[in-house]
Parts: structure tokens; C-alpha cells; sequence
């Protein structure tokens, strides 16, 4: 079994920072990736940011330049730092971890962030 565990949400006024927190743990053998997604009320799930096990990352067009990811490899861990917080950043937060003796990611429960104006 695989586990993730999310921290770090919660409620920010615009222009704050908060950083988010995810640990894997389990029967994990080759990470491909981590990332986090996001979901607000009436939205779709959309990618916020993705790193490689080479480091190699990706961000949505609306988070470049405010948010940024990383991981600790060896402890299993990504983070996001999400800074210039706008209300329109305010969602569920999910980690998504890509191994590769997996078919299919798997994702954490979620953390809500928000962020008033």
C-alpha cells in the first residue's frame, strides 16, 4: 500500500505565502514523479506542478513565477511554495505520486487552501 499525506493548507489573506507539504510512504520502489493538482468549487481538477525524479518541473501558466515545487528524494517528500497568493488559488490541494511499478498515480486526500481578499 502506498500513502500520501498532505499539510500545510489553510486560510491566507491575498498576497501571503503558505507552504504546502506531502510525505509517500510504503511499498514505494522507483518514483517517476511528484506533483500537486488542485480543484476549486465548480472547476475542473487542473495541474499546478510536477517534478522528475530528475528534477525537471512543470507549472501551470497561472502559478509560474508565485509557486514553486521541489522534493526531498530521499525522505520521499515534495513541497510547494506558493507565494503572491490570490483568491483565485483558493481549492483542495492534492499530491500525485508516479511510480513506476504502478499503472496509475496515486493521490493524497487533499488539503483546502484559501485565500481572502
Amino acid at each position: 500500500q502506498v500513502q500520501l499525506v498532505e499539510s500545510g493548507g489553510g486560510l491566507v489573506q491575498a498576497g501571503g505565502s503558505l507552504r504546502l507539504s506531502c510525505t509517500a510512504s510504503g511499498n514505494i520502489v522507483v518514483i517517476n514523479a511528484m506533483g500537486w493538482y488542485r480543484q476549486a468549487p465548480g472547476k475542473q481538477r487542473e495541474l499546478v506542478a510536477n517534478i522528475t525524479s530528475g528534477g525537471n518541473t512543470d507549472y501551470s501558466d497561472s502559478v509560474k513565477g508565485r509557486f514553486t515545487i521541489s522534493r526531498d528524494n530521499a525522505k520521499n517528500k515534495v513541497f510547494l511554495q506558493m507565494n503572491s497568493l490570490k483568491p483565485e488559488d483558493t481549492a483542495v490541494y492534492y499530491c500525485t505520486l508516479d511510480v513506476e511499478e504502478a499503472v496509475a498515480p496515486y493521490w493524497g486526500q487533499g488539503t483546502q487552501v484559501t485565500v481572502s481578499s
